[in-house]
C-alpha cells in the first residue's frame, strides 16, 4: 500500500503451511507475557485488530471467552498475580472469580476448581480462510508470490540484498529490502546473508506440539487453561469452529539434533499424559474418548528449562544492515500477532 513492488518467496508449495497452520487457532487475549514484551504489546494490539480484520473479511471468529482454572492450592496462590499481568498488559474484560462461579459457566468443571481468570476477550478463528483473505490482498494490490523458491543464500549489496533461490526455477532477486520471516528457517536464512548478522551463539530448539480430540458431545462454551505449576504442563481444551472437543497442544522437546522437515505423526502413546492432565479439570472425560488429531513444531530460542525468550524483530537499527528485516522465533502468540508483527516490521522497513 505504499507503492513498494512486493514479491513473496515462498519455500512450499502453498502459503502457512508450518507453525502458522499448525497450532490451535486460539485468539489470544494476552494475559502471559511479561509486561513490556513485545510478546505482550502485539499480542493485545494484534488480537484487537484480528477481530476487525475478521468480521471486515468474512473470516469466522467466535469470542467465546476463556476460563484459566486453578484446581489446588498451588495453583490457586499463582492466580492474583497472572491477574495483574494481564491488566498490567492492557488486557480488556477480564476478571477474577471464584469457584462456583466458574463451575456455574462451565458446569463440567472439576469440584476442586478453586477460583479460575475468566477472560472475555479470548476466542478462536478460521485461520485459513485469515490467511486466504491475506494472499488475496497481496494479489489485489499487485504483489506475487513464487512458491517453491526457498531462498539458498545471499548478501548484503551496496544498495540493498541479493538472493539466490532453489526450486524448480532458480533465480536471483535484487531487493531494496528484505523481510526474512522464513518461520523454522529464519535464523539459517539469516545466517546465509554475506554480510548480515551472524546471531552468534543463537540456537534454534524445537518443541513438538500433538493435539487430540474427544468423542462425544461437547461439555464446555469456552476456552479451559489449567494455571501452570510444577504439577501440570497446561493442556488447554477448546472447542473448535467445527464443534469438536480440541486438546492440547504437549510439549515434546526434540533433540538438539534435530531440525526441519519434521515429522507430525502424533504419536498414540501420548494419550496417557492427555487423561491424567484434562481430568485435572475434566474429571467427566471418558476412557477411550481420545483420537490423534495433528501436530505442530514451535521454534525456539532457548533451552528446555529455561525461560521463554520474546520474538526477535531486528531491523536496521538493532543490527546495522540498511534493508533487512528478521523475524527469529515467532512462535505463539504469533498468530494472534501477525498483524501488529506486520506493522512493525513495516515501521522498521521505514519508507
Amino acid at each position: 500500500m505504499r507503492g513498494r513492488d512486493v514479491l513473496v518467496l515462498e519455500a512450499a508449495n502453498a502459503i502457512a503451511t508450518e507453525t502458522s497452520s499448525r497450532n490451535s487457532e486460539v485468539i489470544h487475549a494476552g494475559i502471559y507475557y511479561p509486561t513490556g514484551s513485545l510478546k505482550a504489546e502485539l499480542c493485545v494490539a494484534g488480537r484487537r485488530a484480528l477481530y476487525d480484520y475478521c468480521a471486515s473479511h468474512g473470516v469466522e471468529a467466535h469470542q467465546c471467552g476463556k476460563l484459566v482454572v486453578a484446581v489446588d492450592d498451588e495453583e490457586a496462590a499463582g492466580v492474583p498475580a497472572l491477574f495483574a499481568r494481564a491488566l498490567a498488559n492492557g488486557v480488556e474484560r477480564i476478571r477474577m472469580i471464584d469457584g462456583a462461579e466458574a463451575r456455574r459457566l462451565e458446569p463440567a468443571l472439576n469440584p476442586a476448581v478453586q477460583v479460575a481468570i475468566h477472560s472475555e476477550v479470548s476466542g478462536l478463528f478460521d485461520s485459513h480462510a485469515y490467511f486466504l483473505a491475506l494472499q488475496g490482498e497481496l494479489e489485489d494490490r499487485g504483489g506475487a508470490i513464487a512458491f517453491d523458491s526457498p531462498v539458498l543464500r545471499g548478501r548484503v549489496t551496496r544498495d540493498g540484498v541479493e538472493l539466490e533461490t532453489g526450486g524448480a526455477s532458480p533465480t536471483r532477486v535484487r531487493a531494496r529490502l528484505v523481510v526474512n520471516s522464513a518461520g523454522h528457517r529464519a535464523l539459517e536464512v539469516a545466517r546465509q546473508l554475506e554480510g548480515g548478522p551472524g546471531y552468534p551463539g543463537l540456537a534454534m530448539h524445537w518443541v513438538k506440539g500433538s493435539y487430540f480430540v474427544a468423542s462425544g458431545r461437547a461439555a464446555f462454551a469456552r476456552l479451559i487453561y489449567p494455571m501452570h505449576s510444577r504439577a501440570s504442563q497446561g493442556l488447554h481444551l477448546a472447542i473448535d469452529l467445527g464443534g469438536r472437543t480440541r486438546l492440547g497442544p504437549d510439549a515434546e522437546w526434540l533433540p538438539d539434533d534435530a531440525g526441519p522437515p519434521f515429522d507430525y505423526e502424533v504419536d498414540l502413546a501420548r494419550a496417557g499424559h492427555f487423561y491424567q492432565q484434562v481430568r485435572r479439570y475434566w474429571p467427566g472425560l471418558k476412557d477411550d474418548a481420545l483420537s490423534p488429531d495433528y501436530s505442530g513444531v514451535r521454534p525456539k530460542i532457548v533451552k528446555q528449562g529455561e525461560p521463554s525468550a520474546d520474538f526477535l524483530i531486528d531491523g536496521p537499527e538493532a543490527h546495522g544492515v540498511p534493508g533487512l528485516v528478521n523475524l527469529i522465533g515467532i512462535e505463539s502468540p504469533g498468530l494472534t500477532s501477525s498483524l501488529a508483527i506486520g506493522e512493525k516490521v513495516a515501521a522498521l522497513a521505514g519508507d
